[in-house]
Protein backbone atom coordinates (compact mmCIF):
# COMPACT_ATOMS: atom_id res chain seq x y z
CA UNK A 1 0.00 0.00 0.00
CA UNK A 2 1.14 3.75 -0.95
CA UNK A 3 2.02 6.19 1.29
CA UNK A 4 2.88 8.73 -1.06
CA UNK A 5 1.98 11.70 -2.30
CA UNK A 6 2.87 12.10 -5.78
CA UNK A 7 0.44 11.52 -8.59
CA UNK A 8 1.22 7.89 -9.92
CA UNK A 9 -1.47 5.15 -10.97
CA UNK A 10 -3.30 3.14 -8.71
CA UNK A 11 -4.89 0.00 -8.69
CA UNK A 12 -8.25 1.19 -6.42
CA UNK A 13 -8.73 3.95 -4.05
CA UNK A 14 -10.61 2.31 -0.20
CA UNK A 15 -12.41 4.39 1.60
CA UNK A 16 -13.12 2.87 4.63
CA UNK A 17 -14.45 3.82 8.26
CA UNK A 18 -16.52 2.44 11.20
CA UNK A 19 -20.78 2.30 10.57
CA UNK A 20 -22.61 5.55 10.16
CA UNK A 21 -19.18 7.48 9.59
CA UNK A 22 -20.60 9.06 6.29
CA UNK A 23 -18.76 6.75 3.88
CA UNK A 24 -21.81 6.83 1.33
CA UNK A 25 -21.79 10.02 1.20
CA UNK A 26 -18.30 10.57 0.60
CA UNK A 27 -17.95 7.89 -1.58
CA UNK A 28 -20.24 9.25 -4.07
CA UNK A 29 -18.93 12.83 -4.09
CA UNK A 30 -15.29 10.69 -4.79
CA UNK A 31 -16.96 9.29 -7.72
CA UNK A 32 -18.49 12.54 -8.84
CA UNK A 33 -15.09 14.13 -9.14
CA UNK A 34 -13.80 11.50 -10.79
CA UNK A 35 -16.00 11.46 -13.48
CA UNK A 36 -13.74 14.17 -15.50
CA UNK A 37 -10.79 11.39 -15.59
CA UNK A 38 -13.27 8.35 -17.07
CA UNK A 39 -15.01 7.90 -13.91
CA UNK A 40 -15.49 5.12 -10.86
CA UNK A 41 -17.48 2.12 -10.15
CA UNK A 42 -17.73 1.28 -6.11
CA UNK A 43 -17.09 -2.19 -4.81
CA UNK A 44 -18.77 -3.04 -1.86
CA UNK A 45 -16.52 -3.46 1.29
CA UNK A 46 -19.42 -4.52 3.49
CA UNK A 47 -20.35 -7.97 4.66
CA UNK A 48 -23.78 -7.26 5.04
CA UNK A 49 -24.51 -5.52 2.22
CA UNK A 50 -24.46 -8.74 -0.02
CA UNK A 51 -27.31 -10.21 1.40
CA UNK A 52 -30.58 -9.15 -0.39
CA UNK A 53 -33.76 -8.61 1.39
CA UNK A 54 -31.56 -6.99 3.90
CA UNK A 55 -31.95 -3.25 2.94
CA UNK A 56 -33.43 -0.99 5.87
CA UNK A 57 -31.28 -3.01 8.41
CA UNK A 58 -27.53 -2.62 6.34
CA UNK A 59 -28.29 0.86 5.49
CA UNK A 60 -28.26 -0.03 1.98
CA UNK A 61 -27.45 2.73 -0.70
CA UNK A 62 -30.89 3.66 -1.79
CA UNK A 63 -32.35 3.37 -5.08
CA UNK A 64 -31.47 7.33 -6.23
CA UNK A 65 -27.41 6.41 -4.86
CA UNK A 66 -27.09 3.19 -6.46
CA UNK A 67 -28.13 4.63 -9.55
CA UNK A 68 -25.65 7.35 -9.24
CA UNK A 69 -22.61 5.49 -9.86
CA UNK A 70 -21.90 1.42 -10.51
CA UNK A 71 -22.00 -0.60 -7.39
CA UNK A 72 -20.81 -4.38 -7.18
CA UNK A 73 -20.88 -6.84 -4.94
CA UNK A 74 -24.67 -5.90 -3.26
CA UNK A 75 -27.61 -8.26 -3.21
CA UNK A 76 -24.95 -10.99 -4.66
CA UNK A 77 -26.75 -13.50 -2.18
CA UNK A 78 -29.60 -14.95 -0.10
CA UNK A 79 -29.78 -14.82 3.60
CA UNK A 80 -29.10 -18.66 3.64
CA UNK A 81 -25.72 -18.46 2.21
CA UNK A 82 -22.36 -17.69 3.39
CA UNK A 83 -19.17 -15.37 2.26
CA UNK A 84 -15.76 -15.04 2.82
CA UNK A 85 -13.19 -12.91 3.41
CA UNK A 86 -11.16 -14.86 0.65
CA UNK A 87 -14.36 -14.72 -1.07
CA UNK A 88 -14.61 -10.91 -0.95
CA UNK A 89 -10.54 -11.26 -2.12
CA UNK A 90 -10.85 -13.09 -5.18
CA UNK A 91 -13.77 -11.33 -6.72
CA UNK A 92 -12.70 -7.68 -5.48
CA UNK A 93 -9.29 -8.59 -7.28
CA UNK A 94 -11.53 -9.88 -10.53
CA UNK A 95 -13.73 -6.37 -10.16
CA UNK A 96 -10.63 -3.95 -9.85
CA UNK A 97 -9.25 -5.62 -12.85
CA UNK A 98 -13.08 -4.93 -15.15
CA UNK A 99 -13.38 -1.74 -13.96
CA UNK A 100 -9.49 -0.84 -14.56
CA UNK A 101 -10.43 -2.26 -18.24
CA UNK A 102 -13.56 -0.01 -18.63
CA UNK A 103 -10.97 3.11 -17.62
CA UNK A 104 -12.44 3.98 -14.70
CA UNK A 105 -11.21 4.01 -10.91
CA UNK A 106 -11.96 1.05 -8.22
CA UNK A 107 -13.70 2.67 -5.17
CA UNK A 108 -13.39 -0.05 -2.25
CA UNK A 109 -16.03 1.90 -0.16
CA UNK A 110 -16.70 -0.08 3.32
CA UNK A 111 -16.28 -1.11 7.06
CA UNK A 112 -15.91 -4.74 7.02
CA UNK A 113 -12.30 -4.73 7.77
CA UNK A 114 -11.46 -8.11 7.45
CA UNK A 115 -12.46 -7.89 3.95
CA UNK A 116 -9.86 -5.36 3.23
CA UNK A 117 -7.03 -6.83 5.37
CA UNK A 118 -8.09 -10.35 3.20
CA UNK A 119 -7.24 -8.19 -0.13
CA UNK A 120 -4.60 -6.25 1.09
CA UNK A 121 -2.43 -8.62 3.05
CA UNK A 122 -3.62 -12.05 1.90
CA UNK A 123 -5.08 -14.90 4.44
CA UNK A 124 -3.90 -18.30 6.29
CA UNK A 125 -4.82 -21.14 4.39
CA UNK A 126 -7.78 -21.78 5.99
CA UNK A 127 -9.58 -25.67 5.87
CA UNK A 128 -12.99 -25.34 3.53
CA UNK A 129 -16.06 -25.53 5.06
CA UNK A 130 -17.38 -29.20 5.59
CA UNK A 131 -21.52 -28.90 5.92
CA UNK A 132 -21.61 -32.49 7.55
CA UNK A 133 -19.23 -31.79 10.23
CA UNK A 134 -20.76 -28.10 10.81
CA UNK A 135 -24.60 -29.99 10.99
CA UNK A 136 -23.23 -32.25 13.47
CA UNK A 137 -21.76 -29.39 15.80
CA UNK A 138 -25.16 -27.77 15.56
CA UNK A 139 -27.17 -30.33 16.85
CA UNK A 140 -24.88 -30.71 19.35
CA UNK A 141 -24.66 -27.23 20.74
CA UNK A 142 -29.04 -27.95 20.63
CA UNK A 143 -27.97 -30.82 23.01
CA UNK A 144 -25.92 -29.18 25.13
CA UNK A 145 -25.62 -25.64 24.49
CA UNK A 146 -22.81 -23.39 23.16
CA UNK A 147 -21.07 -22.69 26.66
CA UNK A 148 -20.57 -26.75 27.18
CA UNK A 149 -19.16 -26.54 23.70
CA UNK A 150 -17.07 -23.67 24.34
CA UNK A 151 -15.85 -25.52 26.97
CA UNK A 152 -14.83 -28.46 24.76
CA UNK A 153 -12.97 -25.88 22.43
CA UNK A 154 -11.30 -24.94 25.41
CA UNK A 155 -9.22 -28.42 25.95
CA UNK A 156 -8.46 -28.63 22.32
CA UNK A 157 -7.14 -25.35 21.46
CA UNK A 158 -7.30 -23.13 24.54
CA UNK A 159 -5.69 -20.30 22.69
CA UNK A 160 -8.63 -19.87 20.02
CA UNK A 161 -11.28 -20.11 23.39
CA UNK A 162 -9.43 -17.57 25.18
CA UNK A 163 -10.38 -15.07 23.00
CA UNK A 164 -14.68 -16.03 22.20
CA UNK A 165 -17.29 -15.49 24.74
CA UNK A 166 -18.97 -19.03 25.68
CA UNK A 167 -22.23 -17.82 23.44
CA UNK A 168 -20.33 -16.67 20.40
CA UNK A 169 -22.09 -19.60 18.61
CA UNK A 170 -20.84 -18.69 14.99
CA UNK A 171 -16.83 -18.73 15.82
CA UNK A 172 -17.29 -21.31 17.93
CA UNK A 173 -18.78 -23.85 15.69
CA UNK A 174 -16.12 -22.25 13.13
CA UNK A 175 -12.86 -23.72 15.19
CA UNK A 176 -14.39 -26.82 16.57
CA UNK A 177 -15.24 -27.28 12.66
CA UNK A 178 -11.73 -26.94 12.13
CA UNK A 179 -10.35 -29.15 14.66
CA UNK A 180 -12.49 -32.35 13.87
CA UNK A 181 -12.14 -32.07 10.06
CA UNK A 182 -8.20 -31.31 10.68
CA UNK A 183 -7.34 -32.70 13.98
CA UNK A 184 -5.07 -29.34 14.23
CA UNK A 185 -6.71 -25.93 16.25
CA UNK A 186 -7.69 -22.64 14.76
CA UNK A 187 -4.97 -20.61 16.53
CA UNK A 188 -2.52 -23.45 14.75
CA UNK A 189 -3.78 -22.20 10.90
CA UNK A 190 -3.64 -18.32 12.26
CA UNK A 191 -0.07 -18.86 13.01
CA UNK A 192 0.74 -20.17 9.36
CA UNK A 193 1.93 -18.62 6.67
CA UNK A 194 -0.14 -16.29 4.64
CA UNK A 195 -1.30 -16.97 1.15
CA UNK A 196 0.19 -14.31 -1.24
CA UNK A 197 -1.92 -11.23 -1.95
CA UNK A 198 -2.33 -9.90 -5.10
CA UNK A 199 0.44 -6.73 -5.74
CA UNK A 200 -1.97 -4.57 -5.63
CA UNK A 201 -1.22 -0.47 -5.35
CA UNK A 202 -4.29 0.37 -2.96
CA UNK A 203 -4.01 3.89 -0.44
CA UNK A 204 -6.50 3.90 1.98
CA UNK A 205 -8.39 6.82 3.26
CA UNK A 206 -9.95 6.24 6.71
CA UNK A 207 -13.25 8.57 8.10
CA UNK A 208 -12.35 8.67 11.60
CA UNK A 209 -14.37 10.90 14.46
CA UNK A 210 -12.51 13.00 16.54
CA UNK A 211 -15.37 13.44 19.21
CA UNK A 212 -16.70 9.51 19.58
CA UNK A 213 -19.62 11.54 21.18
CA UNK A 214 -20.62 12.07 17.61
CA UNK A 215 -20.58 8.68 16.10
CA UNK A 216 -22.81 7.41 19.00
CA UNK A 217 -25.36 10.26 17.93
CA UNK A 218 -25.08 9.15 14.25
CA UNK A 219 -25.95 5.61 15.38
CA UNK A 220 -28.82 6.40 17.15
CA UNK A 221 -29.97 8.65 14.76
CA UNK A 222 -29.73 6.30 12.16
CA UNK A 223 -30.87 3.01 13.91
CA UNK A 224 -34.29 5.28 14.79
CA UNK A 225 -34.38 5.84 11.45
CA UNK A 226 -33.98 2.43 10.22
CA UNK A 227 -37.23 1.69 13.34
CA UNK A 228 -39.29 4.11 11.37
CA UNK A 229 -38.65 2.57 8.04
CA UNK A 230 -39.92 -0.58 9.21
CA UNK A 231 -36.98 -3.00 10.25
CA UNK A 232 -38.67 -4.95 12.62
CA UNK A 233 -41.03 -5.32 9.72
CA UNK A 234 -37.83 -6.61 7.71
CA UNK A 235 -37.05 -9.12 10.06
CA UNK A 236 -40.41 -10.30 10.58
CA UNK A 237 -40.56 -10.88 6.92
CA UNK A 238 -37.04 -13.09 7.03
CA UNK A 239 -38.68 -15.16 9.94
CA UNK A 240 -41.61 -15.41 7.99
CA UNK A 241 -39.78 -17.75 5.42
CA UNK A 242 -38.94 -20.37 7.60
CA UNK A 243 -35.76 -21.16 6.39
CA UNK A 244 -33.14 -18.67 7.79
CA UNK A 245 -31.84 -19.28 11.77
CA UNK A 246 -30.17 -17.03 14.06
CA UNK A 247 -27.25 -18.48 13.68
CA UNK A 248 -26.40 -17.94 10.43
CA UNK A 249 -24.02 -15.31 9.54
CA UNK A 250 -26.63 -12.81 8.00
CA UNK A 251 -28.46 -12.87 10.69
CA UNK A 252 -25.34 -12.13 12.82
CA UNK A 253 -25.39 -8.96 11.51
CA UNK A 254 -25.43 -6.36 14.10
CA UNK A 255 -29.06 -5.45 14.62
CA UNK A 256 -30.76 -8.48 12.84
CA UNK A 257 -29.34 -10.48 15.84
CA UNK A 258 -30.53 -7.76 18.25
CA UNK A 259 -34.32 -7.34 16.35
CA UNK A 260 -34.34 -11.56 15.78
CA UNK A 261 -33.92 -12.58 19.52
CA UNK A 262 -36.21 -9.70 20.40
CA UNK A 263 -38.77 -11.18 18.54
CA UNK A 264 -38.45 -14.44 20.26
CA UNK A 265 -38.35 -13.28 23.55
CA UNK A 266 -40.88 -10.51 23.55
CA UNK A 267 -39.02 -7.48 24.01
CA UNK A 268 -40.25 -3.95 23.46
CA UNK A 269 -39.69 -1.81 20.81
CA UNK A 270 -37.48 0.58 23.08
CA UNK A 271 -35.47 -2.35 24.19
CA UNK A 272 -34.97 -3.82 20.80
CA UNK A 273 -33.96 -0.32 19.51
CA UNK A 274 -31.64 0.28 23.02
CA UNK A 275 -29.84 -3.09 22.29
CA UNK A 276 -29.44 -2.81 18.70
CA UNK A 277 -27.58 0.49 19.18
CA UNK A 278 -25.40 -0.42 22.05
CA UNK A 279 -24.56 -3.98 19.50
CA UNK A 280 -23.96 -1.21 16.86
CA UNK A 281 -21.83 0.96 19.30
CA UNK A 282 -19.58 -2.00 19.95
CA UNK A 283 -19.20 -2.38 16.64
CA UNK A 284 -18.09 0.80 15.80
CA UNK A 285 -15.37 0.61 18.32
CA UNK A 286 -13.88 -2.48 17.29
CA UNK A 287 -13.97 -1.24 13.73
CA UNK A 288 -11.78 1.95 14.89
CA UNK A 289 -9.26 -0.14 16.83
CA UNK A 290 -8.59 -1.62 13.82
CA UNK A 291 -8.39 1.07 11.64
CA UNK A 292 -5.67 2.51 14.09
CA UNK A 293 -3.63 -0.59 13.81
CA UNK A 294 -3.29 0.03 10.11
CA UNK A 295 -0.24 1.74 9.20
CA UNK A 296 -0.20 4.20 6.29
CA UNK A 297 -3.74 5.13 6.57
CA UNK A 298 -4.75 8.77 5.51
CA UNK A 299 -7.08 9.84 8.49
CA UNK A 300 -9.78 12.03 7.58
CA UNK A 301 -11.85 13.79 10.70
CA UNK A 302 -15.24 12.38 10.25
CA UNK A 303 -17.25 14.83 12.21
CA UNK A 304 -15.39 17.86 10.76
CA UNK A 305 -17.95 19.71 8.13
CA UNK A 306 -15.50 19.35 5.27
CA UNK A 307 -14.93 15.86 5.94
CA UNK A 308 -15.92 14.89 2.21
CA UNK A 309 -13.91 17.83 0.40
CA UNK A 310 -11.15 16.79 2.27
CA UNK A 311 -11.52 13.04 1.22
CA UNK A 312 -11.86 14.26 -1.99
CA UNK A 313 -8.64 16.34 -1.63
CA UNK A 314 -6.62 13.03 0.07
CA UNK A 315 -7.83 11.09 -2.82
CA UNK A 316 -6.67 13.47 -5.70
CA UNK A 317 -3.29 12.41 -5.36
CA UNK A 318 -4.03 9.13 -6.72
CA UNK A 319 -6.36 10.02 -9.01
CA UNK A 320 -5.32 9.45 -12.62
Amino acid sequence: MSTSTEHHAVDAIALVGPTASGKTAAALALADALQAQGGAEIVSVDSALVYRGMDIGTAKPSREELACVPHHLIDILDPLQSYSAAEFAKEATRLIGDIRRRGKTPLLVGGTMLYLKALLEGLNDMPAADPQVREQIQQRAQALGWPALHAELMRVDPVTAARLAPGDSQRIGRALEIWTSTGQPLSAFHQAPKTTAPALNIPVISLEPDDRAWLHERIALRFDQMMAQGFIDEVRTLRARGDLNPDLPSMRCVGYRQAWQGLDEGWSEAEIRERGIFATRQLAKRQITWLRGMVGRTVVAADQAQATAQVIQAASAWMP
